[in-house]
């Protein structure tokens, strides 16, 4: 296909029916009709020679094509956006805006008491809006804006997106004080007999099993859920065992009847990274709220950056 014969305004609509799978949602986005947009449709279908979305029992589902176009047709997009849109200045004390990180339950224990501290020390008009962080890395909304940074622990990155590591923890098991199964220490045994909570925290899987699934291993989880921080109050109450970051366990272990035992295997530190756009890290804004949460006093060992070839 020769570029000299595409309208480059397609990419526009190209990329709302991306984000939708719908053509009458899509056509609301582009203050399009639905017969203008099904037209639009069309006209990409015939230049791509590729149906771009077919209709599945799930809905209209982009083919393969489509799927792989679609990040580079959205950077292009927001390149241009960025490249044309006025940058004013960023002045904390005074700028009003909002910026939005997704996020665990975890990481806000973390950070926001601190981080909200801060920046209503320095920059009191400056508001912060904290999103859950799904299982999957964020990527669109990173990528247009949607979200500012995500903070979490990442098996990997995408090429598109950059990152620091933000802060180190460690795993340990915690269970109720008042349980007569558990002593002051835990063997593997009876680990992976003992009825367990995992939370997810925004993982699809957790490096304990993880290093349970490379030892052919397998433990009894019977409850899971998205929250670190319900999960240890159930276990104050309960016989069950519940693998979390340290810094959780002796938070909560001051306030309930609670025991922190070492994992009965060796894993490596538990690290959460704060992830970003590249095309959103030239703002002044963008740069200075970055700056303010590498500086607060919660993470260490930052100095590395990683992209897609690094593996957490």
């Amino acid at each position: 296909m020769n570029i000299n014969n595409f309208d480059l305004n397609l990419l526009r609509a190209f990329d709302a029916l991306m984000l939708e799978r719908n053509v009458s949602k899509a056509a609301d986005r582009m203050s399009l009709s639905q017969p203008a947009m099904s037209n639009t449709l069309n006209r990409l279908r015939k230049l791509l020679d590729d149906p771009v979305l077919v209709r599945t029992s799930k809905g209209m589902q982009p083919t393969p094509k489509a799927t792989k176009l679609e990040h580079p047709i959205r950077s292009a997009l927001t390149a241009i956006e960025h490249s044309l849109a006025p940058i004013p200045d960023f002045d904390p004390l005074t700028d009003a805006r909002t910026f939005h990180i997704a996020t665990t339950d975890y990481v806000q224990l973390l950070l926001l008491q601190p981080l909200i501290e801060h920046v209503n020390a320095v920059a009191p008009n400056i508001k912060i809006e904290i999103h859950e962080l799904s299982p999957d890395i964020p990527v669109s909304q990173l990528e247009d804006g949607t979200y500012d940074f995500a903070i979490g622990r990442f098996n990997s990155l995408p090429s598109q997106l950059r990152g620091n590591l933000w802060h180190t923890d460690e795993l340990v098991c915690v269970v109720s004080a008042l349980s007569k199964d558990y002593g002051d220490t835990i063997e593997l045994d009876q680990f992976l007999s003992c009825r367990q909570v995992w939370v997810s925290g925004g993982q699809h899987s957790g490096m304990v099993d993880q290093w349970l699934a490379q030892n052919d291993l397998a433990r009894n989880v019977s409850l899971s859920s998205p929250n670190f921080l319900m999960a240890p109050i159930l276990i104050s109450q309960s016989d069950y065992l519940l693998v979390t970051p340290k810094s959780i366990a002796h938070m909560y272990a001051t306030k309930l009847p609670l025991k922190i035992l070492s994992l009965p295997m060796k894993l490596d530190t538990f690290n959460l990274h704060i992830i970003w756009h590249p095309y959103h890290a030239s703002t002044q804004a963008h740069a200075w709220l970055k700056q303010q949460i590498e500086d607060l006093d919660i993470g260490h060992n930052r100095e590395r950056t990683f992209a897609v070839a690094d593996t957490l």
